[in-house]
């Protein structure tokens, strides 16, 4: 899996990054290479989330699309 993360220099010195496709997920880091193993740690955080699952009835149709 591919994803887009838009990498932004800080004010402060440094750099923070955010994940268009995830939202809320963000991140930060002094140095480039501290910002990319922190954006794989971010992403791999919010995709690990339990998510409560959905009861759905009876008469309603569940799909699944590619995209």
């Amino acid at each position: 899996m591919k994803i887009k993360v838009i990498v932004h220099k800080a004010e402060e010195g440094g750099y923070w990054a955010e994940v268009p496709a995830l939202p809320g997920c963000v991140t930060q880091g002094e140095t480039f290479e501290e910002l990319l193993e922190n954006i794989y740690e971010a992403v791999e955080g919010y995709l690990s989330v339990d998510v409560e699952e959905k009861k759905i009835p009876p008469d309603v149709k569940v799909m699944e699309i590619a995209v």
